[in-house]
């Protein structure tokens, strides 16, 4: 049956053209490759959503793609929200548009009575209480804190989506100077792996890695849920491939089979979540584990940010030894398409353009001096929620928060939460608005301060980087050639996060009664 979106005259819908029209070349190119296996490389302000949902889009419009086939997949329940908005706008309301996770669940509950008669698990997403039983009975650990506890979940986590068995966690461990959790021995934290697999098995409980595990034995395991599963699935497309695991890589090897209608879109100087099991390998590997490339293109032109922060960020990667797997960014003032490329290509050519440097003396002067910054910029007329404070980890966050509550100074803090989620808090000033009235909601304009991690993916017109010291970015466990490179992409993803104005500032000593000096990042 022919597309009611097809013209008479059997060419391409004048629909589907207006698609690709404020599109660059590059996005163009990437839109418009509609077959066969397809690598985007974006950098960060490329337009990357808007490029990827203007393709499937136009796949969609212009009759080639069916829409109940078509499925994209990303990372956060954020992200894939702002995808479907998008492709509704577009006129492809009826694509799929999940995180892994939500995908995987939907298809394990339909095919689940066509494998098995026993009941559907139970998901757990607080495994804490098993894992306590497991630590209890499998080491000498009495009492695990918090923080332990969490690292050994995480660390769990770890060797799931990095299909890792618990009989191999010890060779993996020595192959790569890796140590165990909370001062476990390599053969405890496999005997306790085993036995809260064991535990969560006996009580029919599963997690968010099982749900992606478990799908894909039976997709492996069964032709007839294979052939279920893929039929559904004509054209993916995987956004933040630079972020997948092995886990989640096999699942897409299971969903697609003999297809090869994948596109996948990502930045190898993005991959910040190594902890988590994201590697880019399968990024830089596509075209030879897919034999070829129906075509591979290049997002290197940066919308988002003015030269200066462009410049500075190339400078933070082109130091690097692996500065050839990176695409340096592209400021927009190069590029002749900017007026049609993206919505705030305009605002950023006209923006006054800085990266500063500040030191301080301790970290409470750090503190108030980002603080008074701030409120000089609200004063000014700036809106909070065009401010951003970043910091490598939690706990620098505190003096910040403080610092910002005696200036009454609206702010959030985001913090990282499993499975692409995020946890947010609100300060004193915005709770008491909202209890007086001053304020209508939670959701009025606040300043965000986040970790770099919960950062990834937002912008801000004035981005204030804390802690740029040796310590801290990079961080002090950091301590292979590995761990110091990730540190560098971290950074990097921190300046890109601004358009107009970066400031990077840290204290040489934690207090005044610190002896210690701390020497400024290596990467600045």
């Amino acid at each position: 049956m022919q597309s009611p979106y097809f013209c008479d005259n059997g060419g391409v819908p004048r629909e589907a053209i207006s698609l690709l029209t404020d599109l660059d070349d590059a996005q163009r190119r990437a839109a418009s490759a509609l077959e066969g296996p397809v690598r985007i490389m974006a950098v960060a302000g490329a337009g990357k959503t808007r490029t990827i949902t203007r393709r499937i889009a136009y796949g969609c419009a212009s009759g080639k793609w069916d829409p109940e086939r078509c499925v994209a997949v990303t990372f956060s329940v954020k992200a894939a929200r702002e995808m479907k908005q998008r492709l509704n706008k577009l006129g492809a309301g009826r694509v799929t548009a999940e995180t892994f996770h939500a995908l995987a669940l939907s298809q394990l509950r339909s095919v689940w009575s066509e494998v098995t008669d026993s009941y559907f698990p139970q998901l757990i997403t607080d495994a804490s209480e098993v894992a306590e039983g497991s630590i209890e009975r499998e080491t000498d650990l009495v009492g695990a804190s918090p923080r332990e506890l969490r690292d050994i979940l995480a660390e769990i986590s770890w060797t799931k989506v990095g299909l890792i068995a618990p009989q191999e966690y010890g060779r993996v461990c020595a192959a790569f100077h890796r140590q165990p959790p909370a001062g476990l021995s390599a053969d405890q934290m496999a005997a306790v792996i085993t036995d809260f697999e064991r535990q969560k098995s006996e009580r029919n409980l599963i997690d968010f890695n099982d749900i992606l595990l478990i799908l894909c034995h039976i997709i492996e395991e069964s032709d007839e849920v294979a052939a279920s599963v893929r039929k559904r699935i004509g054209w993916l497309t995987v956004d933040e491939y630079q972020d997948v695991s092995p886990l989640q890589h096999r699942l897409m090897g299971a969903w697609l089979g003999k297809n090869t209608n994948v596109c996948v879109v990502g930045d190898p100087a993005q991959t910040i979540y190594s902890f988590a099991g994201a590697t880019s390998y399968y990024l830089l590997d596509f075209e030879r584990e897919f034999k070829g490339l129906s075509a591979d293109v290049r997002l290197d032109t940066d919308y988002r940010s003015t030269a200066p922060i462009v410049g500075y960020a190339n400078k933070i990667l082109g130091a690097s030894p692996l500065a050839g797997d990176y695409v340096p960014l592209v400021p927009a003032e190069a590029s002749a398409e900017t007026s049609v490329a993206s919505p705030r290509a305009r605002g950023v050519l006209s923006a006054p353009a800085r990266v500063t440097t500040r030191v301080f003396g301790t970290d409470e002067q750090e503190a108030a001096g980002v603080a008074k910054a701030v409120r000089k910029l609200l004063d000014a007329g700036v809106d909070a929620s065009e401010i951003a404070v970043l910091s490598r980890i939690n706990s620098q966050t505190r003096a910040i928060c403080m610092a910002c509550d005696q200036l009454t100074i609206p702010y959030m803090v985001r913090r990282m939460m499993g499975q692409g989620m995020d946890e947010t808090s609100f300060s004193r000033a915005v709770r008491n608005g909202v209890t007086s009235g001053e304020i209508e909601s939670l959701n009025s304009s606040v300043v965000t301060i986040s970790t770099i991690h919960a950062a990834k993916g937002l912008e801000w017109d004035h981005v204030f980087i804390i802690g740029a010291s040796e310590g801290l970015i990079p961080f002090g466990s950091a301590i292979d050639d590995a761990q110091i490179e990730e540190e560098r992409r971290l950074l990097y993803v921190a300046v890109t996060r601004g358009r107009k104005h970066v400031a990077l500032s840290y204290a040489r000593k934690k207090d005044e009664h610190t002896g210690f000096e701390r020497a400024r990042s290596r990467f600045l």
